[in-house]
């Protein structure tokens, strides 16, 4: 992982274990949509990878994590990366028509 990326996600993981996480209402209302928990979210964070990073996104820095649900199922997590609380804008199983595969989108 290059060195930006390591740094992103370990400040993640670190702001994840603290528990220093906020959901937004979008993301409450699909984790509900997708029947992911908040423990879910939060496993996927501490132990998944850095699959997009949008560091100059028009309303800041943010990036999409790739990891597992407690289930195993696959999860997406968009979080906003750069403020003092992780920020979970949304979260979803990656899945067709969008995704081949949990890191591969379709074009």
């Amino acid at each position: 992982m290059p060195g930006a990326a390591a740094g992103i996600v370990k400040r993640i993981r670190v702001l994840a274990a603290k528990e220093r996480v906020l959901f937004t209402h979008h993301a409450q209302e699909e984790m509900a949509d997708e029947r992911f928990s908040a423990d879910d979210t939060l496993h996927a964070l501490a132990s998944g990878e850095l699959l997009e990073n949008y560091p100059n996104h028009e309303r800041g820095s943010c990036c999409l994590i790739n990891g597992t649900a407690l289930d195993g199922r696959p999860i997406h997590v968009v979080c906003a990366s750069g403020l003092p609380d992780v920020v979970i804008i949304t979260v979803y199983e990656p899945k067709p028509p969008k995704w081949l595969n949990p890191r591969q989108r379709r074009r």
